[in-house]
């Protein structure tokens, strides 16, 4: 399923190497954690994309999309954000309740709409 995602679900960058690509499978989503390069001075990025498989109404699958662009200069106000709302979930709204995760078994079912 992830080679099928990544054709599908997501796309190359026409400005910009691969550098290194880090594929999450979590339920019915694959998230996709890719470290580009530009292409003219080196600079390098994060692409964070969201890959959803759904059944379109002729009945053949497409994949849903979203993708976000973080620069380098952007990650540490990221990082603290991303894990300051994490935390806000987990222990001021959750109060420390386990937190209920797919099984591959369960990942299965869902895949079979």
């Amino acid at each position: 399923m992830y080679s099928e995602d990544y054709e599908r679900g997501h796309s190359q960058d026409r400005n910009s190497e691969d550098v290194y690509s880090k594929p999450v499978r979590a339920g019915k989503r694959t998230y996709f954690f890719d470290v580009k390069a530009t292409k003219g001075n080196n600079d390098f990025y994060l692409t964070i994309t969201e890959s959803k498989r759904r059944q379109d109404r002729d009945g053949s699958f497409v994949f849903d999309k979203h993708k976000i662009f973080l620069y380098k200069e952007d990650f540490e106000k990221f990082k603290e954000g991303l894990e300051d709302a994490v935390r806000y979930i987990l222990h001021d709204l959750l109060h420390d309740q386990p937190i209920r995760q797919y099984t591959p078994r369960e990942e299965q079912e869902n895949e079979e709409f």
